[in-house]
């Protein structure tokens, strides 16, 4: 179904996970989406994951972290779609450490990227998005932001931030016609999720990490363990940002196979 149907969308963070999954979600549903991410590799892998349906894919190098960066980047992006129909921030880090070992370093670049960034890109693509009389802007929250994640803090306090940002948003300029919505992820498989073992600290208590696990199988021969593919994300984006979301706005939609259930 091509509930998209040239639909113009910029997609952060599409060089990997659950950024990539969605880029190619769009596609097959009919947009027309820029993929932006930091990483050149990524984006090439994207593109050729994207196979046929790439035609309608341009791919721009973007440092959310960086506002000139980003004012440039979504410039370009908008010139290329001719337009803004939706915005997706799946842009994002994860680092792990005892709270108490974090230093202001690590605490500003995961702010930087995870809410500055959000921040950077949807100020940069807001006065296009309201150029239409109906858009969506989908920010990515955390179950963390609302769950006790042992040695994320930093990271759960971005993503808290994330979703206030967000309902604010929302209020603001429903009016307008757009509609801003979070989703928050858990149990996910994807780049960030691969990478946090390297940052758990040695001396982690692995018990507090049982009750992060999702009820629902994962797989075919899971029995409810391990991670589900991103593309369970990607499928929520697709209808939020299609007609099939308009009533949703204003919130966040927890999507963990019922880890916090």
């Amino acid at each position: 179904m091509k509930r998209l149907e040239g639909q113009r969308i910029l997609v952060t963070g599409a060089g990997s996970g659950i950024g990539q999954a969605t880029v190619v979600r769009l596609l097959d549903e009919g947009a027309v989406v820029v993929g932006a991410d930091i990483a050149a590799d990524g984006l090439a892998r994207t593109r050729d994951i994207a196979g046929a349906a790439g035609d309608r894919l341009t791919t721009f190098e973007i440092d959310v972290a960086d506002e000139q960066s980003v004012i440039a980047g979504v410039r370009s992006a908008v010139d290329t779609l001719g337009g803004l129909d939706s915005l997706v921030n799946a842009a994002g880090i994860l680092r792990a450490a005892h709270t108490h070992q974090t230093t202001l370093e690590l605490w500003n670049s995961i702010i930087a990227v995870n809410l500055t960034g959000t921040f950077l890109v949807v100020r940069e693509a807001l006065p296009k998005l309201l150029d239409n009389p109906r858009s969506t802007i989908v920010n990515f929250s955390s179950t963390s932001a609302a769950f006790a994640h042992p040695y994320m803090a930093a990271y759960a306090a971005s993503k808290g931030g994330v979703q206030s940002f967000t309902h604010a948003l929302a209020l603001e300029y429903a009016r307008a016609g757009l509609r801003a919505v979070c989703v928050a992820p858990g149990s996910i498989k994807s780049g960030i999720t691969d990478a946090t073992g390297g940052y758990i600290p040695k001396d982690a208590d692995w018990t507090l990490f049982s009750r992060l696990m999702p009820i629902l199988p994962t797989t075919e021969t899971s029995s409810g363990a391990g991670m589900a593919d991103p593309s369970v994300i990607a499928g929520v984006i697709a209808m939020l940002v299609s007609e099939d979301g308009a009533f949703i706005t204003g919130t966040e939609i927890r999507i963990d196979g019922g880890t916090h259930a």
